[in-house]
């Protein structure tokens, strides 16, 4: 599989192969080894909630020891890991993702999508996907950004919450 099946995967879903929203932080962790704790988790130690712990490009926020929100951050013109066992045989990835080409993905595997009005403004745009409520934020490169076009958006993130 390589990065946009799997974000179409996701976008559709809600579920990243066995990973989910509610899982245990634990049984995340046997599937993916032992996580990067945000520094507010090492300071204050494992019962703080709302933080992530990650695994290169993947994120898994965590509330009373569950997985309450689950992102795959990218920086356009970079490159993205993720552990093998979200995108199997992973290395790195090509990162730089437009939202024509997320947003025709999407369409082609029938998984709608609509207007994240909160999260579109200015230099920004976002999308949420039907059923899974499955949220991509695309934005304009910033001068880092080693891109194509500098006059069209990338995908930064997809995130799935829970409420």
């Amino acid at each position: 599989m390589t990065l946009l099946p799997l974000l179409v995967d996701f976008a559709t879903t809600g579920r990243i192969g066995p990973l989910h929203c509610g899982m245990p932080l634990t049984e995340a962790e046997k599937l993916l080894g032992p996580g990067r704790p945000h520094p507010i988790i090492q300071m204050k130690g494992p019962d703080t909630d709302g933080y992530p712990y990650v695994w290169g490009g993947l994120e898994l926020v965590v509330t009373r020891h569950r997985v309450s929100g689950i992102w795959i951050r990218l920086w356009p013109g970079s490159t993205v890991v993720l552990p093998p066992l979200v995108l199997p045989e992973s290395g790195s990835y090509e990162a730089t993702v437009l939202r024509e080409d997320l947003l025709a993905a999407l369409d082609a595997a029938g998984c709608r999508h609509e207007v994240n009005s909160i999260l579109t403004f200015d230099e920004q745009s976002s999308v949420y996907t039907r059923p899974a409520d499955v949220c991509a934020v695309f934005g304009m490169p910033g001068r880092d950004n080693r891109v194509p076009d500098r006059d069209r958006f990338y995908l930064e993130a997809l995130h799935k919450h829970t409420v």
